[in-house]
């Protein structure tokens, strides 16, 4: 006799496929929950429409009647909660605004869900633009929605033991890479020039400029390209720079012409709670990573084996400057950095506890 489908909701701010805290920390393990007897129901605050209208210049009433339209089919997703077993929410159930929903489905409804998340998410983190509207974010509401959850399952330590405080029931489950089915490619490290690479938003790019005087200075002494991937051009004064929009389609493609990646940060609270999504990225297709030593990244990467660390601009000029002179070293270290994330940091090596966390 077949066994009987559990029906597993997973609520989250984003349409699928759209945010890399959703694909690279939920959405990747769907197919495998679907293999094992779970009927997922997806909801998502925004519509794809009102996501793909949100931060475009102009169109403020109509974004306002989206907004207004989004809160309440959040509401009516209410009455089709009563009685669910599986809720599963990450970062929050609207996108703005106070918990009042997630308050309505704990409280009224006496439902539990298990809260994800994978940022410092409490702290304030938003654009000059987006200043003005800041407040609507409710920061404060993350202590109160971890708190109110049955499990917290938080991306990396510093992230966990923050949710303990609120939550004694916390997990540690890692942003995750799927090395079969989707980071399955290979950089060529034999192929010129050589790239130097970053990827990330427009409202992060301001964690490269420590790195632009050393560029220059090395573009006098090697052929490189420094390639940006990402949703804005930068106006970085290189003649190496290379600018490339990012593109779901061919992301991965776009990702194996870096032979050396970059990942550098400021130590503070934010960088913190960063999961070291990027150093993931770079290592899975086994380009060469150089990050800051803050947070998760000193687990991530072990230096001089799958990696490098560089503390200050010394560090930073001599790394590249050794790994732009030497391609076997490059080879060997991207070698080693795709079997570490292959053990340690794939969708393989955490399926299990990612099922143990639903049942």
């Amino acid at each position: 006799m077949a066994s009987k489908r559990k029906i597993l909701h997973i609520i989250s701010p984003y349409p699928k496929g759209e945010a890399p805290s959703q694909r690279f920390r939920f959405e990747q393990y769907l197919h495998f929950l679907e293999g094992n007897d779970f009927q997922i129901k997806y909801h998502a605050f925004h519509s794809q429409k009102s996501w793909d209208r949100l931060y475009k210049p102009g169109q403020f009433g109509i974004k306002s009647l989206e907004l207004c339209w989004n809160f309440i089919r959040r509401f009516g997703l209410l009455f089709r909660l009563i009685g669910a077993k599986h809720i599963f929410v990450h970062r929050e159930m609207t996108h703005i605004g106070p918990p009042v929903f997630e308050w309505i489905l704990v409280k009224i409804l006496r439902r539990t869900y298990i809260y994800d998340f994978d940022d410092a998410i409490w702290i304030p983190n938003y654009s000059v633009a987006n200043a003005r509207f800041q407040k609507l974010k409710c920061y404060w509401k993350v202590t109160k929605l971890m708190r109110w959850a049955s499990v917290v399952s938080a991306g990396n330590d510093y992230l966990a033991d923050y949710a303990r405080q609120f939550n004694a029931n916390v997990v540690r489950i890692p942003t995750t890479i799927d090395t079969e089915h989707h980071h399955n490619q290979h950089v060529d490290h034999d192929e010129l020039p050589v790239v130097i690479g970053w990827t990330g938003t427009h409202s992060t790019m301001r964690y490269l400029d420590p790195l632009i005087p050393i560029l220059q200075k090395l573009e006098h002494e090697f052929t490189f390209e420094l390639r940006i991937i990402s949703n804005k051009c930068p106006d970085f004064p290189l003649n190496s720079m290379v600018y490339q929009a990012w593109n779901l389609e061919t992301e991965i493609e776009d990702l194996t012409r870096f032979h050396i990646g970059l990942m550098p940060l400021v130590e503070d609270q934010w960088s913190a709670g960063k999961c070291g999504f990027k150093a993931l990225q770079y290592m899975a297709l086994g380009s060469v990573a150089i990050v800051s030593p803050i947070g998760v990244n000193t687990q991530i990467v072990q230096h001089g084996e799958n990696g490098y660390l560089a503390q200050n601009p010394e560090d930073w000029e001599g790394l590249l400057r050794q790994l732009l002179a030497n391609p076997e070293l490059r080879k060997k270290t991207g070698k080693v950095a795709r079997q570490s994330i292959e053990t340690r940091w794939s969708v393989n090596a955490w399926k299990e506890t990612y099922l143990n966390l639903f049942e």
